[in-house]
């Protein structure tokens, strides 16, 4: 079986590398000549743990290729996948230029049947466009070919992508008719194997899963750091709630973390875009805007925090950031709590020293040289008048203090992620302050 991926970014990559890894040969397709030349060579554009190992294992066995040629990848072709970018626009609704183009793209170059897949994250009703849009170049060059539309939304976790593709929780496909599902039946077939279960539905039932499963999660993120909020103003202690909330098997342990918000390519993006959609239906999801703003608000607690204990005078004064990225093991800073938290120390006139294992080269290219970057955690303490943990890394779980202690200026730790035990930062001679829990001062 042969599939081509249109769109070689975070979903497309892993998407067209897990499928050649199941023994499907797969030619992955990008308008962008250098990302092509790159990825020829088994350079990877983006990190993601196992990612790198897999395409040159697959380049190697001529399970997978690469090219700028969208016409030469869908000859003899069976599935073609769209996974560009759906950005948001303006108004918060996704972008789906890019998904339109590669279907007027595949209606001017289609030579046979196609089951035509958006694995791009797009609001319900896209398969409608996008059937209009090959159906209309198709009458312009006056050809007959038979064609099919499906919809299967991606569910992967940055950082564990490779595990949830090999290893899905669910398979979510769309189809219109048993031609289709046939076909894409016969694509996951090695999944099935494995007792993956393949969900078969309508189209717009298929495109509403994805937004409703990033909405439901990012809505777990808001609620829980609504009530750690709470736990400050009343003694309690968010972690305490979180495990007391989280052994109901109604509600379970996952996403009930208090920290600095959810970032990232998917949760800010899709829950715009599905409150967008409710609004074009005269339908205002309440619930999701209050999401949104919660979150938006959070991404500030722990400046205001600083602001706080500093009372209000951060001129001059030096912060070390362990943590860029939106969430450990990626360098994806998209929405990252840490850019909002780096803008307002430096609007604030503070100097902001920051380390992230892989995210510093994302970093400079957003902040350029308006912020200094370390070589390793304790690089960045040097003079720090306090250090800001933003992002969950392993190698921040268990400092030296001692050397912390020698390289500060002043010992105080601002907790973003709830990673440390108040007392034992107390006993090392630190002030702590975490997320709904009581700060803690020498």
């Amino acid at each position: 079986m042969k599939i081509s991926i249109v769109g070689t970014g975070y979903v497309g990559l892993v998407t067209g590398t897990c499928f050649a890894e199941t023994g499907i040969n797969v030619t992955c397709v990008d308008i962008d000549e250098n990302k092509i030349k790159n990825l020829k060579q088994a350079i990877i554009p983006i990190y993601e743990p196992g990612l790198e190992t897999l395409v040159k294992k697959n380049l190697e066995k001529q399970r997978i290729s690469f090219t700028t040629s969208l016409k030469e990848s869908i000859d003899q072709t069976d599935v073609v996948f769209i996974a560009v970018g759906t950005p948001p626009g303006e108004d918060g609704s996704a972008d789906l230029s890019h998904v339109l183009n590669v279907a007027r793209e595949i209606g001017k170059n289609m030579t046979h049947h196609l089951v035509v897949v958006t694995k791009s994250t797009v609001p319900i009703g896209t398969s409608v466009k996008v059937k209009a849009a090959i159906r209309d170049e198709l009458e312009k060059r006056g050809a007959q070919i038979p064609f099919d539309v499906a919809s299967n939304p991606e569910f992967l976790k940055e950082g564990n992508a490779i595990e949830d593709f090999l290893k899905p929780d669910r398979i979510v496909v769309g189809v219109e008719n048993e031609k289709a599902q046939t076909i894409m039946s016969r694509l996951y077939k090695p999944f099935v194997l494995n007792n993956h279960p393949i969900l078969f539905m309508d189209i717009p039932s298929a495109e509403l899963t994805k937004y409703a499963a990033n909405a439901m999660l990012a809505t777990k993120i808001s609620f829980i750091n609504d009530i750690a909020n709470l736990c400050e103003l009343v003694g309690a202690d968010i972690n305490m709630v979180r495990k007391g909330i989280g052994t109901d098997s109604r509600i379970g342990n996952k996403f009930i973390y208090a920290g600095a918000g959810y970032g990232g390519s998917c949760f800010p993006k899709d829950v715009k875009a599905i409150i967008k959609t409710a609004e074009k239906n005269n339908y205002p999801l309440r619930l999701l805007q209050a999401v949104e703003a919660i979150n938006d608000d959070q991404k500030k607690v722990l400046v205001n925090k600083v602001k706080n204990h500093f009372k209000d005078d951060l001129k001059g004064k030096t912060f070390a950031i362990w943590g860029l990225a939106f969430k450990p093991n990626t360098d994806d800073m998209r929405e990252a709590p840490s850019r909002v938290i780096i803008r307002h120390l430096l609007d604030a006139g503070a100097k902001v020293h920051a380390y992230d294992p892989v995210a510093t080269h994302e970093a400079q290219s957003i902040f350029g040289d308006e912020i200094t970057y370390g070589k390793d955690p304790y690089d960045v303490l040097i003079e720090a008048d306090a250090l800001l943990l933003v992002t969950e890394w392993p190698e921040f779980r268990m400092p030296n203090f001692k050397v912390m202690e020698k390289l500060m200026k002043n010992k105080v730790i601002f907790d973003g992620r709830n990673i440390y035990d108040p007392q034992e930062i107390n006993e090392n001679g630190f002030d702590y302050y975490g997320i709904g829990r009581k700060s803690i001062r020498e």
